[in-house]
């Protein structure tokens, strides 16, 4: 579904993608693990178009998306879940599904189907339906942008830290979700702090490290411990 080949991504000239290459196989979960400052989020802003790569080249299925604007890119198929949800809190929740589907023809009959189904996906999002999405709970919201994303009916969902400053009841909930939108057909590429949740779900594993992928496989070929050690403090670390 997608593969990145020799990706280096700058900032400044700081060079945070030291030649990346992954892919994510159409209707897996592909999970990327590794310690703060390793790549992660610079690898989904990446891909999402949020930042151009100096090198190296980006596909979705067989088309090259290398020089592909971040609209375009939504509409191609790729939409980002992004760290720390990133809704809009002085839109309603409808207004802010509304936006999900702004990718997509005025006219599609289909938008307000879709929107239905989030509620009938995301209940409390329904009940809550004209309220303003920054007074939601961190859970909520992180629902919220779960089914923002969904709204522009993504060939890949891009996922960065989901879980991320969520209560552990509320954590083993949003895994929940991630495993029955991928029963559903979902491919998903997740990064993850939580290494050990997002090992629960996982079909392919990348770890990078300082920008570099340091692993690459089925969870069941990795020895657990040592991939959660390096995903939280990295192969320096002894």
């Amino acid at each position: 579904m997608l593969y990145l080949e020799d990706i280096r991504t700058f900032y400044g000239e700081i060079e945070a993608l030291k030649g990346l290459t992954l892919e994510a196989r159409k209707g897996e979960v592909t999970c990327v693990l590794g310690p703060n400052g390793a790549g992660k989020t610079t690898t989904m802003f990446t891909i999402a178009g949020i930042l151009k790569p100096r090198t190296g080249t980006l596909f979705l299925e067989d088309e090259n998306l290398t020089h592909v604007s971040a609209q375009s890119r939504v509409r191609k198929g790729i939409a980002l879940v992004p760290e720390n949800r990133l809704i809009f809190p002085q839109m309603t929740i409808a207004e802010n599904l509304d936006t999900g589907a702004l990718s997509r023809p005025l006219k599609d009959a289909g938008i307000q189907e879709d929107i239905l189904k989030m509620y009938e996906r995301f209940p409390r999002l329904h009940e809550r339906k004209e309220q303003m999405a920054g007074t939601l709970s961190g859970g909520e919201q992180q629902m919220l942008a779960i089914a923002r994303a969904l709204m522009a009916k993504p060939k890949i969902l891009l996922m960065d830290e989901p879980s991320l400053g969520l209560a552990p009841l509320i954590v083993k909930e949003i895994f929940n979700i991630i495993r029955q939108l991928n029963e559903e057909g979902v491919t998903i590429l997740l990064v993850e702090q939580n290494a050990k949740m997002a090992l629960t779900v996982a079909d392919h594993v990348y770890l990078i490290e300082q920008g570099k992928v340091t692993f690459n496989g089925n969870p069941s070929e990795i020895h657990q411990d040592e991939v959660i050690r390096r995903a939280y403090l990295g192969s320096e670390v002894s």
